[in-house]
């Protein structure tokens, strides 16, 4: 089943241009990965396969319909994990729990929680650690809970692992895969770590100079 559909895409800053995409379809169910040389146009596709960013051409179909970036509503079923992830200056419990409140659920014992067990982080432990006690790899994995809580349709994670260590990527991967099977989360995923990106995706996209150079399965 198709989850996006890349059409005549063209985007330009400053008036280069930096994305160039005749035709893109990318699978529901299953983890993409993307990847290529810094400036190859990766984050900006990240940013419109968010809904946060429009192409200055062309067209981007959603579960087979036609989207407008000022269709907010797509940004409550797709959720971006960004290279450096932001962290609200409170509690990892407050920030897991904030997407939730921000959608109107009002019962939300014991998700914050799970969350962070599906990260591999201990509830006990961290939910009531404050964003500054936290290390890199364990900011980041907060940052994944919070956005697994929220449970997307589509989970898009732009250099998930960059400059973690050994033990938080494998985390990583696992929370991807888990995502993938037990939520039934769509999620596509950039990274420079090919070896890395390769055993966690089911599909591959190579971006060289803003344009798709080749895909993979398997």
């Amino acid at each position: 089943m198709s989850l996006y559909q890349l059409s005549n895409i063209v985007q330009t800053y400053g008036g280069r241009p930096v994305l160039t995409i005749d035709s893109l379809e990318l699978t529901a169910g299953s983890i993409t990965g993307i990847f290529g040389p810094n400036g190859s146009g990766k984050s900006t596709l990240m940013r419109m396969l968010a809904f946060l960013e429009a192409p200055q051409q062309g067209t981007i179909h959603f579960n087979g319909n036609a989207t407008s970036i000022t269709e907010t509503s797509l940004r409550r079923e797709v959720t971006l994990l960004t290279q450096q992830p932001y962290l609200l200056k409170r509690s990892v419990k407050e920030n897991i729990e904030y997407g939730l409140h921000v959608r109107g659920l009002k019962s939300t014992s014991g998700i914050a929680a799970d969350a962070l067990e599906e990260v591999g982080l201990s509830a006990e432990k961290f939910l009531s650690r404050q964003w500054f006690e936290l290390s890199g790899g364990e900011a980041q994995r907060v940052a994944l809970a919070a956005r697994l809580a929220v449970n997307p349709s589509v989970l898009l994670m732009d250099e998930p692992t960059s400059s973690l260590d050994e033990e938080s990527t494998e985390r990583i991967r696992n929370a991807a895969l888990r995502a993938k099977n037990e939520r039934r989360t769509s999620l596509i995923i950039v990274s420079h770590d090919r070896e890395w990106l390769t055993s966690v995706s089911d599909s591959t996209v190579l971006i060289r100079n803003g344009k798709i150079e080749s895909t993979q399965c398997g």
